[in-house]
């Protein structure tokens, strides 16, 4: 894959970049993770299938990995692998997010998972903490999962300590939002500035046929420069084929007239997007990712173009969807 400005960062990114959100712990939230990584998921287990996708990511061409403080081990499981593959360093743009700090303590059958804090004091021990890891290499910082009632967007000292960060360690300093004001989120992390320059130069947002609502938001963030990161473009397995009825029939039929594999569909989809810098796949085994990265080759037709269309939900009722998925 070729590699693309991310917006005004200056940083450089593929088409499909992956995510560690369900490779760094033993629970996430996408359906059929049971078929994909069976019983047993110690450290040990979890981070050599860590390692195998991202050498399958690395061959594929991929070249933006995305992790947080909130996946577990990622971040670690990621220093490991590039502690093994120094040149890779070189070429890969790593992003990684404070805001949520991860609670389990390695069970997939905790009661909490994450919890969110948006406070100064997280920030500062969060940032140390990629740091530590990732060190310079790090190169992309988000604010995980900003909303407008979470007060992080209207946090002058969180922002001065963000614009800190940015300059001592050569940052581009972004920001991730989730739920249905993500629209509005968006919109008012393009008016924060810090001593008269924006802070907020990427936006990482879900974007899917499931769940468009953010898209012109998103447009208004690319006219203004901003690099643009679609995460969930398969909303936790619902676009791969894994929930059962009206959207897994869409979606074969699709797959069946275009000849691809259904996962291309909403990969596809989210690509096609003038204002998507890069698209995260979510893929746990190495098969998983190869199939990602073949979506970037897959064009769509008007007819399936129509029929996503017709998937959209009203944004309330996806997140009220997502939510209600089990950690398994």
């Amino acid at each position: 894959m070729e590699t693309r400005p991310l917006g005004r960062t200056g940083l450089a990114v593929t088409p499909i970049g992956l995510g560690l959100a369900a490779l760094g712990r033993p629970a996430y939230i996408d359906l059929g993770r049971q078929d994909d990584l069976g019983e047993v998921r110690s450290v040990e287990v979890m981070r050599a299938r860590c390692h195998d996708v991202l050498d399958a990511a690395w061959q594929a061409g991929i070249r933006y990995v995305d992790a947080a403080r909130s996946y577990g081990r990622a971040e670690g499981f990621l220093a490991d692998w590039l502690e093994a593959h120094p040149s890779a360093g070189e070429e890969l743009t790593i992003g990684s997010k404070w805001g949520y700090t991860y609670v389990a303590d390695w069970r997939a059958d905790a009661d909490v998972h994450e919890v969110k804090d948006h406070s100064l004091g997280a920030l500062r021990r969060q940032a140390g903490e990629s740091l530590g890891l990732l060190g310079e290499r790090l190169a992309v910082y988000q604010i995980h999962s900003a909303t407008l009632d979470s007060g992080v967007l209207e946090d002058h000292a969180v922002h001065r300590e963000l614009a800190r960060l940015r300059d001592e360690h050569d940052l581009a300093i972004g920001l991730s939002v989730s739920g249905p004001g993500q629209a509005a989120s968006i919109m008012r992390a393009l008016d924060v500035e810090v001593e008269g320059m924006p802070l907020f130069t990427c936006v990482q947002a879900t974007w899917n046929p499931l769940e468009p609502s953010a898209g012109v938001a998103l447009g208004r963030a690319r006219d203004a420069e901003r690099g643009v990161i679609v995460k969930e473009a398969l909303a936790n397995g619902r676009l791969a084929g894994r929930e059962p009825g009206r959207v897994r029939d869409v979606l074969d039929a699709c797959a069946a007239r275009l000849g691809v594999p259904i996962d291309h569909i909403a990969l596809a989809a989210a690509l096609a997007q003038p204002w998507a810098d890069v698209v995260l796949s979510g893929a746990v085994t190495s098969e998983q990712v190869r199939s990602n990265v073949a979506a970037a080759a897959t064009q769509l037709d008007d007819a399936t173009i129509h029929e996503l269309g017709r998937l959209a939900e009203e944004p309330e009722m996806y997140w009220s969807h997502r939510s209600a998925l089990a950690w398994s």
